[in-house]
């Protein structure tokens, strides 16, 4: 019986990169564990698939009645549809320990680093396995991306050996290069509807019983939407109705390191208060902020008091 691999909803390049390194490894240990991605990829993650030659896993969202594995996700929210109607057998994480729990025990990997491929290249050594380049190369690709090149605090001395390791089985020589090919691809918005650029990047977390959900865009500057923040708005709205108290979107500029946070809330103030500033209009600008997990998420969760 196959198991299959599922990374989070609204895929991007390292639940794509963690799901196929994921079951490449189990293969080559002789089990049948077969990637799948819970919606379509990202621009992002369909250029890294196009750079290194590597199909498409299956998309696939609902896990009833299979084995399946989780990478880059161990949260309800996040995971596949009947979820409890499926059998987990494995996790491989690089988030905080959600609220997905099991009757048995498993494999359970989770280490507090910047990207679950950082996580993948240790159990790699640790198995003696080698990675294939194609896979190594993605693997690569979905590092630079969760650190946003080394930039996010989210990034360790273990993501950057194992960038150092990957990058030679995978034979790229310039990875400054890779990841400005991967960020052309990332936050292009021209023509792209705004549900779509909200949903690029989005996950819905559960802040003592209260639903949040914050969206990002990495952008190479804010001008990219400077026409279409209404509309953008406008989609908040619609994704916000009346489940969530709360809607986030990270508008994230890469070159000058910091986010213009565009907020739709309940409780503004309460916001406010996460972060210590006050919103100009429906938004307000946070200097050095470049991670959700680790600079977004903890901020609304203390706020919330979980």
């Amino acid at each position: 019986m196959s198991v299959y691999v599922f990374g989070h909803k609204s895929p991007d390049t390292d639940s794509v990169a963690a799901a196929i390194a994921f079951a490449a490894l189990k293969k080559a240990q002789g089990e049948d564990y077969v990637p799948v991605m819970q919606g379509k990829p990202n621009p992002e993650t369909e250029m890294v698939l196009r750079h290194f030659g590597i199909s498409a896993p299956q998309e696939m969202t609902d896990a009833a009645g299979k084995q399946i594995a989780l990478v880059d996700h161990n949260d309800l929210a996040q995971a596949p549809d009947n979820f409890a109607q499926a059998e987990l057998l494995a996790v491989v994480d690089h988030h905080k320990i959600g609220d997905v729990t099991t009757n048995s025990p498993i494999f359970f990997c989770a280490m507090p680093v910047g990207c679950s491929c950082t996580v993948l290249t240790n159990l790699y050594e640790r198995a003696g396995v080698r990675i294939d380049p194609k896979v190594a190369g993605m693997m690569l690709a979905a590092i630079l991306s969760d650190t946003v090149n080394f930039k996010s605090p989210t990034c360790t001395e273990d993501d950057k050996k194992a960038v150092a390791t990957l990058k030679e089985i995978a034979g790229v020589t310039d990875t400054d290069a890779l990841f400005m090919e991967m960020l052309k691809a990332k936050s292009a918005v021209a023509g792209v509807p705004p549900m779509d650029l909200l949903h690029r990047d989005y996950k819905d977390f559960d802040m003592n019983g209260k639903k949040v959900g914050i969206g990002q865009l990495e952008l190479a500057t804010l001008d990219q939407v400077a026409d279409m923040r209404e509309a953008l708005y406008g989609a908040m709205k619609t994704q916000k109705g009346t489940e969530r108290h709360t809607i986030l979107l990270m508008l994230t500029d890469v070159v000058k390191e910091g986010t213009d946070l565009m907020v739709l809330s309940d409780e503004p103030a309460l916001v406010e208060k996460a972060f210590g500033t006050k919103l100009s209009g429906n938004s307000m600008w946070i200097d050095g902020m470049m991670s959700r997990k680790k600079q977004t998420v903890p901020n609304m969760q203390k706020a919330f008091g979980c």
